[in-house]
């Protein structure tokens, strides 16, 4: 497998179309697919159903086409930080916790679909010198620790849950600047009652911002 190939697979996917893919990509139909059908045997598995209405993605291609972005999504980033023109930057010797520019901050990827408003992770619309985009929580929290990198968010990191590698900082606001504050709340339907388990986890919610 080469990442022409998973370049062809996740254009495929995104186009949603065999002849679509291979006029974005400026590449004949039968290259394509033949490039396709190869890593379909090499790794004993069917991408896409193909039918007379169209393609789409089989279950086995779900899942695959998931960590075929994760992998040119970094390659991409190399070519980013190390392609022409690239300057090697002079090695620092000391670093502050307090600048989280030297690090990479991780997030979830929600897909290219989605909006940022409804993003699980705050401040999604923020730009950060260093990012790294996944697609799974696992490969975000182990280039968390392999990249000492860091993520912003409001979910719950625990030693039980998540190992001891893991540190929680509570997160500063700055209330003159809009953009680093960060609000926490909750949607409901119209004429729809919170269940038992949702009111008492707003009661928690309440009694932490207390404390």
């Amino acid at each position: 497998m080469t990442l022409q190939q998973l370049h062809y697979i996740i254009g495929v996917s995104e186009s949603g179309s065999f002849n679509k893919a291979a006029e974005n990509l400026y590449v004949s139909q039968p290259s394509l697919t033949s490039a396709i059908k190869e890593v379909e045997k090499e790794f004993n598995i069917s991408i896409f159903n193909r039918s007379s209405k169209g393609i789409s993605l089989t279950q086995d291609g779900k899942e695959f086409i998931q960590y075929a972005r994760q992998i040119y999504a970094q390659y991409e980033n190399l070519l980013e930080k190390f392609g022409e023109g690239f300057q090697r930057k002079k090695k620092k010797t000391s670093i502050s916790l307090e600048e989280l520019k030297d690090y990479p901050c991780l997030s979830f990827d929600q897909g290219g679909n989605s909006s940022f408003y409804f993003a699980e992770e705050i401040l999604t619309e923020n730009e950060y010198p260093k990012t790294i985009k996944t697609s799974d929580r696992a490969t975000n929290l182990n280039l968390m620790v392999g990249l000492n990198g860091y993520t912003l968010c409001s979910g719950i990191i625990c030693e039980e849950l998540n190992g001891s590698n893991f540190v929680a900082v509570p997160f500063k606001s700055d209330k003159e600047n809009p953009n680093s504050v960060m609000e926490i709340g909750y949607i409901l339907k119209k004429n729809i009652i919170l269940s038992k388990t949702g009111e008492e986890y707003i009661e928690q919610l309440k009694s932490y911002l207390k404390a």
